[in-house]
This record gives structure tokens, C-alpha cells and sequence, in this order.
């Protein structure tokens, strides 16, 4: 499907842009509410940041999320019961992080030290947060502490910066059930399977949305269309880049996603050779003494594989260099850890770069300390006739794709309040 190019009077009643979970998430509400609507999408595929790929390992081959790969918050994630009704598989089994690491070098007493500290931290950070100024969360570390490297390590995982780059009240303000599940199949399958009915056009970037008249027009390189409304879920980097021009300017838009800019997370998979000899659904960390560090899944879903986690400074580093470079630092992380016998028995096999990607330059979305308050801003509609959604405009579930998923459902139910549509009924 191509979009047409020059008469506008076969225009719809929305246009979403992006078909990753926010952008199908508000297709499934438009098209619940019967009205007119297209989702115009940059990639070949649906997804966006949701992105399942292939790996052959060990005489088969299994489904990898290259992007997100938990359902965060299980019991009230939406998209659980989505991924049920679609048939896919939901694995219950208890995350690796809520469990203890049995590997030589990180012993149970320092385990408990680290939680411990943590603990402390965290209750630190809680404090802060309800202090009239923000701050960067690296200001509520305890000074010469030895757990120091390994808490901006895991920021980088959960956050994609490290602490000093991220906002106290912002993340004060996630919520987390601490309840995790993973679809066997894939998150981005999930995804892609969920949002199939939905009349997508891919591969056509978005170029400039005016809302400058009475039909917004909405173009890109192949055509264009006119709506009654758009919804634009597209990453902050790509709005504050102006990738997509605003007529008349959105300056506060620009502002807000500019103050809420994608970390960096990416994953390395690797075959193992004898798979078996590893612990099932465990997990090492590369190092304790260094924030540049990965974070190594064990034999997830019991498949011959490691899965290799990397943030922030980490990962931008390394993907300049590839999934060599990638798999050289791992081996090396894995060797040091597991002794020199596994060095031939790791293969990559798969790399994910998400700044690399033209349509996402980043993972997901952190406030700059002082800027807490920007999802809010970024999420407001604009004369009632544009609005946004995307994990970066959900003020609890920001990260996550089941933020992105309830953002684009809350975008759609503005949308058709905006238009009076259930009132009025749909255009023709």
C-alpha cells in the first residue's frame, strides 16, 4: 500500500505515526471505534523497538528479542492476556536478577552486601525524591563505597545512562510490581502478530505533519495524506532531531523529548558449545569493580544460548565496533569468569545496535536530572488534533513496552474524544 500523491479528498480521520506498541495499540482502539484510520510506518516491519529475529544454535533455531523481552509489572501488563488470546507462550518462570548468582567470584555474603546496599540506596532516592529539587540519582550514592561501579552498571541496563544522568523524581515516579514474564516466542512477535490486521504502510518515513489548516496533511517521500487527527508515537531522539517537521512549530514538544532522550541498550546472543554445563536461566555479571560491563543471561529458556545485556557508555562504545567487537569483549568477560576451556565454545550470533538505527537512535527514554516533568508536557495534546504516545510519554511505565501499549490506547481515546467521533460518528 502506497499513500497517494496528489488528490487529498480520499483523506481519513487519523493517521498514526509508528507501528511499534504504541502505534498498534492505537490502531486496535481506532479500529474498535469503527472510525477511518491509517498507521504509517518507517520500517519494513511492525515493532518498532519490539523486534524478534532468528538464531540457529545447537541444530535449531529460536526466536530472540533483540529489543525489548519482558513483560514488566506481569500483573497488570496488558499485553500478558494479549499474548494468551494470540496463542503465544508465557513463560512464568522467575527472573534470573530476583535470584541469587552462583558463580565463583561474587560470593553469597557479597551478594547480600550489594542488596543491602542497594537496599540503602534506593531508600535514599526515595527521600530525595520528595524534596522540593531535583538532582542527578548519582548524588545519593554512598561516597568510597565498593558497590559503587556495579550500581551505575545496572542503571545502565535498566535506565541506558549512567547514574549521573538520571533524574531522582523521574525514576522515583516508575512503578514496578516486580512481577516479570517473557513470551517464549518473542516480544516483538507478540507485537507484530497483535497489530497484523491493522492497515499499515511501511517503509514510509514520515517527513512533515501540518497542522496548519483545517485537514492535517501528513507526507512522506512516497505520497501523502490528510486527517482529521494524527497520533505520533515516534522515539524522542527522532522529535527533537526535527526528523519529522511540525507545521506550525512545536517548540515545547521539541523541548520536552530534547530533556528525554533515548539510553543505550543493546544485546549480544551467543551459541554455546555443551550448553549443558552451564546453569540454566542464571545470570554473571562481567565484572564488579567496572560500570563498563555486561550482564550474561545463562541458557535462557534452557536453549543453548547466553544472552548478553550492555548499557550506556558500554554499548555506544562497542557498537562502534560491531558484533565483533561485541563478542571479543564478551568472550573475554565470560572467559575471566568461567575459566579459559570456553573460549572456542562461544559464538556470536546476533547483535543488536539500536544507535546505529536511523528509526530509533536509542533504546528507551531517561529524564536529564531537572527535567522529570517533561513526559507530561510531551504527552499533552495539541489543539486537540495532535497527539502523542510512546513509552516516553507514560508518566509510571516510561521504558517499557507496556507503557508505550496503554500510552497509544490513552492517545487513540483522546483522539476520539477530540474529533467527537462517538457523538458524532465517524467521517466518510
Amino acid at each position: 500500500m502506497t499513500l497517494p500523491s496528489g488528490d487529498l479528498t480520499n483523506d481519513v480521520d487519523v493517521v498514526v505515526i509508528g507501528a511499534g506498541a504504541a502505534g498498534v495499540a492505537a490502531g486496535q482502539a481506532l479500529a474498535k471505534a469503527g472510525v477511518s484510520f491509517l498507521v504509517i510506518e518507517a520500517r519494513s516491519r511492525p515493532g518498532g523497538r519490539a523486534w524478534t529475529s532468528l538464531v540457529d544454535a545447537g541444530g535449531a533455531s529460536y526466536p530472540v528479542d533483540m529489543g525489548c523481552g519482558w513483560l514488566h509489572s506481569a500483573d497488570r501488563n496488558p499485553l500478558v492476556a494479549i499474548a494468551r488470546d494470540l496463542g503465544l507462550t508465557v513463560d512464568e518462570t522467575i527472573p534470573p536478577w530476583q535470584r541469587e548468582i552462583s558463580a565463583d567470584g561474587f560470593s553469597a555474603q557479597q551478594q547480600r552486601e550489594f542488596r543491602r546496599a542497594q537496599e540503602l540506596f534506593y531508600a535514599r532516592l526515595e527521600k530525595a525524591a520528595g524534596e522540593p529539587q531535583d538532582r542527578p540519582a548519582a548524588d545519593l550514592l554512598e561516597p568510597g563505597s565498593p558497590w559503587t561501579p556495579l550500581m551505575h552498571a545496572i542503571s545502565t541496563y535498566v535506565n541506558g545512562v549512567e547514574l549521573d544522568r538520571l533524574s531522582v523524581k523521574d525514576f522515583d515516579n516508575y512503578h514496578d510490581t516486580e512481577i516479570n514474564y517473557r513470551v517464549v516466542e518473542g516480544y516483538g512477535t507478540l507485537i507484530a502478530r497483535h497489530g497484523a490486521a491493522l492497515p499499515i504502510i511501511y517503509d514510509c518515513p514520515v517527513q512533515t505533519v501540518d497542522h496548519s489548516g483545517t485537514r492535517i496533511r501528513v507526507t512522506c517521500a512516497n505520497g501523502a495524506v490528510a486527517a482529521r487527527a494524527v497520533i505520533v508515537t515516534v522515539p524522542t531522539n527522532l522529535i527533537a532531531q526535527e526528523r519529522i517537521v511540525f507545521t506550525p512549530a512545536l517548540p515545547d514538544k521539541l523541548d520536552a523529548a530534547a530533556n528525554l532522550p533515548l539510553g543505550q541498550d543493546d544485546k549480544l546472543f551467543l551459541s554455546v558449545d555443551r550448553a549443558e554445563d552451564l546453569p540454566d536461566n542464571s545470570r554473571l555479571f562481567g565484572s564488579m569493580e567496572r560500570a563498563a560491563t555486561g550482564n550474561y543471561h545463562l541458557r535462557p529458556f534452557g536453549r543453548p544460548l547466553i544472552e548478553g545485556y550492555y548499557g550506556g557508555a558500554c554499548a555506544r562504545d562497542l557498537e562502534k565496533e560491531g558484533i565483533e567487537g561485541f563478542a571479543a569483549f564478551a568472550r573475554e568477560e565470560l572467559v575471566s569468569m568461567l575459566g579459559s576451556v570456553w573460549r572456542d565454545r562461544l559464538k556470536p550470533l546476533a547483535v543488536s545496535g539500536w544507535a546505529q538505527d536511523s528509526f530509533a537512535t536509542g533504546s528507551y527514554s531517561h529524564a536529564l536530572p531537572g527535567h522529570w516533568d517533561k513526559r507530561a508536557v510531551l504527552a499533552a495534546p495539541v489543539n486537540e488534533r495532535l497527539f502523542f504516545a510512546g513509552e516516553a510519554t507514560s508518566p509510571h511505565f516510561f521504558s517499557t513496552a507496556h507503557g508505550a501499549y496503554e500510552s497509544g490506547e490513552r492517545a487513540a481515546q483522546e483522539a476520539l474524544a477530540g474529533l467527537k467521533i462517538a457523538a458524532e460518528g465517524p467521517s466518510r
